[in-house]
């Protein structure tokens, strides 16, 4: 975990710097306090996915640029445990596969929710588009005011500026890819 935390405050760095903003401008865009962008910055603090999110979102880019790679000409993925993030006490563990491409404007998750666990989502901007491919057990999505149950192998596509939630209705874990499409700028 310390590794994703330098590396998610090296690449908030980077923005920053890149974008000339100070922390207290990041503070006020993100709603994310100062000092705590400090810690981030500094490795001193590991932020949650609601706080990345906020992050991402605040300065219009993807999340999964906090875990971006060096670039090759293929790129075979797997479940690396050193740049997994958890939420929810670590009953939702989702690790990046493929992070955020500015070409192809997608970035790749997969997913696992232990038995019983919610995880609460903020909209992310305009325009954006999720793709849940449920690989084992049963999940319930909650897209703003609408519900809906996908079962093993079922997969769903839904904006996702608005907030939305992953449940795990039954009593055994589920796993999913999560597929995030960002808008052209």
């Amino acid at each position: 975990m310390e590794q994703v935390s330098l590396k998610i405050g090296e690449r908030l760095k980077e923005i920053r710097n890149t974008r000339q903003l100070t922390l207290d401008d990041v503070a006020e865009l993100t709603g994310v306090s100062k000092p705590m962008l400090g810690q981030i910055e500094r490795g001193q603090s590991s932020p949650t996915i609601n706080i990345l999110w906020k992050i991402s979102t605040g300065l219009k880019i993807p999340l999964s640029f906090f875990c971006k790679q060096e670039e090759a000409e293929y790129t075979v993925a797997g479940l690396d445990e050193k740049d997994v993030i958890t939420e929810e006490d670590e009953g939702m563990r989702a690790y990046p596969l493929f992070p955020f491409d500015p070409i192809r404007n997608v970035e790749v998750f997969y997913i696992e929710f232990d038995a019983g666990v919610r995880h609460d989502s903020l909209p992310h901007v305009t325009g954006v588009e999720e793709y849940i491919f449920l690989v084992h057990g049963t999940l319930k999505m909650v897209i703003g005011e609408k519900e809906v149950l996908l079962l093993e192998k079922q997969s769903i596509r839904f904006g996702a500026d608005i907030s939305h939630a992953y449940h795990n209705i039954s009593d055994k874990s589920c796993a999913a890819y999560n597929v995030i499409f960002y808008p052209n700028n």
